[in-house]
């Protein structure tokens, strides 16, 4: 990742703060951190200097056009390219069907796949400018397979979209050598979860074979992975991150 420099959205906490740490220790020159709570952005970036790595912090909102252009300006401005973006920005409502709001919905919506979309448009075009071959890692979910069993269906068809979106992204991007991939994580023991019940925590260990929730730390490492030169011929894949508990 040397000379890299990687666009992480929603940085602050989890699975974005993970994987921007495994890249500052692993060697990249910058990580360009996008969220919109800016306390969290500030913490991040600390840990990431402390790291010996540049931080730049972006209030981003990803469901927002003008927000997100703003961010791959100031992007462009600073360091004149991107190498690597992971769309992490997320987030995981866990509303009963017959009870989800059309503004509820459009919610989820907007910040699970229009800002993947978004974000992805930006930067394929920021890449094939300067002709860099770079990568994209999309976040999923196995509710986006299988369709929520604790999240809501709003998060579940958000996530069935951002594969579909993967396909197509990585379908347009191949022919500028980059490439567009995405990860499928399983429960993860995130701030995300926390708000599930004991219940459905259990009810789903009990179904993983391997027993237990993931650590961000999993997700990042195939994050990462996905991104550096070891996976140069992976393009359209999304991996599943989910210790068996969909095998297919």
């Amino acid at each position: 990742m040397k000379g890299k420099v990687v666009l992480i959205t929603g940085a602050g906490s989890g699975i974005g703060r993970a994987t921007a740490l495994l890249f500052a220790s692993n060697g990249a020159d910058a990580i360009v951190l996008g969220d919109i709570n800016k306390d969290k952005l500030n913490q991040v970036a600390e840990e990431i200097r402390e790291l010996g790595a540049e931080a730049t912090t972006i209030e981003m909102d990803v469901s927002d056009p003008v927000s997100v252009e703003n961010g791959f300006e100031l992007i462009q401005a600073k360091y004149q390219k991107i190498d690597v973006l992971v769309n992490s920005a997320g987030i995981c409502l866990v509303t009963p069907f017959n009870e989800i709001t059309v503004a509820e919905w459009n919610s989820v919506m907007n910040t699970n796949l229009l800002g993947t979309f978004l974000c992805c448009q930006e930067a394929i075009k920021n890449m094939a400018a300067h002709g860099i071959k770079g990568a994209i890692v999309n976040i999923s979910s196995i509710a986006g397979k299988v369709g929520g069993q604790a999240a809501g269906a709003h998060y579940a068809a958000s996530k069935a979209g951002v594969n579909c979106l993967t396909f197509a992204a990585a379908r347009h991007a191949a022919k500028y050598g980059i490439r567009v991939n995405a990860v499928a994580p399983g429960p993860i023991d995130t701030d995300m979860t926390k708000v599930w019940d004991v219940e459905v925590k259990t009810r789903l260990s009990a179904n993983t074979p391997l027993g237990h929730f993931g650590k961000a730390q999993d997700v990042a490492e195939a994050i990462f992975f996905l991104a550096s030169s070891k996976a140069s011929h992976i393009t359209g894949e999304v991996l599943d991150i989910n210790g068996g508990a969909l095998m297919d």
